[in-house]
């Protein structure tokens, strides 16, 4: 996704039946305003057996999933003016026969929980991370030379598992491609920089990935990952930090013609904005926060019981994308070029996936008794222990073509969906999440910042490969890196 697409939907005229499935789909979620509380919960239908759920409620997950994955492909003026639409039509397409089979009841019970269990919390963080992230601009230029080069893909990747895989490639970027812009060869930098920065690099925190931020929202804790994924996410790393220094190096040797004078003029490196670094870590003391605290208090909204700790969580992290807003200089925006498109894009786009994914969910809940009950059997051995290669490999390979976030919670259920149990079986866990984050960089559409820094680029005069060629890029270089993930830690 990139932020140019706000503009182009925004000028395009407004006609009512380009609005049409939005006003539907926001009307139906209306619905949840105007029924009394005791009205939604109760209900003498106590909702559908999971075992008994076809495949059939799945499709328009799918069909969402591909329209993500193969319109802007095939059809991008059409994706780019109306993927909000496309995405509320599919959610309907979900939604109506589901209360018409179920009841309203539980229809609306089920969106509810979704609704405010997952997806505000998920926008809510990737938003208040996007408002901190682009309040800070760096300014100045280096000469990316391999050795420079190296060490800012390094900074990058660190910073990713602190503000996130999209903060740190919206900080970054800028400063990579101005210190390359006078080399004749650089698109291989930005291509290392989604691998490292946009991907790998977020694998530690909940705070790095939306996929691990889903994890702790089920019940995982906070440093869960960074003590079972550091050594995997240090060695792939590390590895690809040496191949980019070497090829780096390659082409740095080559460009013996290129440009005396860097069209970017020395300047002193200096951050504006550098309040947002104290609202960084005001988001990271507000998460850590929710997953500590435990007063044992809920609150009952329209029957669905939030506890107080999430509440007061997202009431923090709403705060702190305000106060960012309110201290952050006009000028450091001015720099990142900030607008709001990314995020409206994503939260339009998340609210359809995280609607349609509830059968999938509920189906896998339901184990070898459910209609993936064929998948359930291929990520366990005969004696009906978890195969963590198999996990690594089935999460990460539709992470790549789909989008990481719902994959992740996919192969969460199916693995049992109990983050305690899961947690204590630490290779599943730890599988799934790294496949989850890893090889999000295998396509330009398994993770959203890798969009966003392609276009990016390309507005600053960097000639990208070509969807098919950055994957030429990735298969060559990171699945042998996965291959030895594998080997070392998923035996």
């Amino acid at each position: 996704m990139n932020s140019d697409t706000a503009h182009v939907a925004s000028a395009a005229p407004i006609r009512p039946w380009r609005v049409l499935a939005c006003r539907a789909l926001g009307a139906w979620i209306g619905v949840l305003l105007l029924l009394p509380c005791n009205a939604l919960a109760a209900t003498s239908n106590p909702g559908p057996n999971p075992a008994n759920l076809s495949l059939w409620w799945g499709l328009p997950f799918a069909a969402l999933l591909l329209s993500i994955a193969l319109l802007p492909l095939l059809a991008g003026q059409l994706w780019h003016h109306h993927q909000g639409k496309i995405a509320a039509g599919w959610a309907l397409v979900f939604l109506l026969p589901f209360a018409v089979t179920f009841g309203l009841g539980v229809a609306l019970q089920a969106a509810l929980h979704t609704l405010l269990h997952e997806y505000l919390p998920f926008v809510i963080l990737l938003t208040t991370l996007y408002t901190v992230s682009g309040g800070i601009a760096v300014r100045g230029n280096l000469h990316g030379s391999p050795a420079q080069n190296t060490l800012l893909l390094a900074i990058g990747t660190v910073l990713a598992s602190v503000m996130g895989t999209t903060g740190a490639a919206m900080l970054m970027v800028r400063p990579v491609i101005r210190a390359n812009d006078a080399r004749r060869h650089n698109a291989h930098v930005l291509v290392f920089f989604i691998f490292l920065v946009a991907n790998a690099g977020g694998a530690l925190t909940p705070l790095g990935d939306p996929p691990l931020f889903l994890g702790f929202l089920k019940g995982v804790d906070f440093f869960w990952t960074v003590r079972h994924l550091l050594a995997p996410t240090a060695l792939l790393c590390a590895l690809l930090l040496a191949v980019f220094y070497v090829l780096d190096r390659w082409y740095w040797s080559q460009e013996a013609e290129r440009q005396p004078v860097d069209p970017t003029p020395d300047r002193p490196l200096r951050i504006i904005g550098a309040w947002n670094v104290l609202w960084l870590l005001a988001i990271v003391l507000a998460v850590l926060h929710s997953g500590a605290w435990k007063p044992g208090i809920t609150v009952s909204i329209f029957g669905q019981h939030l506890e107080l700790q999430n509440l007061t969580r997202d009431a923090a992290l709403i705060a702190v994308a305000g106060l960012s807003w309110l201290t952050t200089p006009a000028a450091a925006r001015e720099d990142n070029h900030f607008n709001w498109g990314p995020m409206i894009e994503v939260g339009k786009l998340f609210l359809g996936i995280f609607l349609t994914i509830i059968p999938v969910i509920a189906i896998l809940r339901a184990g070898p008794d459910g209609a993936l009950a064929s998948l359930v059997r291929l990520t366990s051995d005969a004696q009906g222990q978890p195969i963590a290669a198999a996990y690594f490999w089935m999460t990460g390979t539709l992470s790549a073509f789909l989008d990481n976030a719902p994959t992740y919670l996919v192969f969460f259920n199916l693995a049992g969906g109990n983050a305690a149990h899961l947690m204590a079986q630490i290779g599943t866990l730890t599988a799934i999440s790294a496949g989850a984050v890893y090889m999000g960089a295998v396509t330009y559409i398994g993770n959203a910042p890798n969009f966003m820094v392609k276009a990016i680029a390309e507005h600053r005069g960097v000639r990208m490969p070509s969807f098919f060629g950055y994957m030429g890029w990735s298969f060559a270089i990171l699945l042998p890196c996965f291959l030895i993930i594998t080997l070392v830690f998923f035996p």
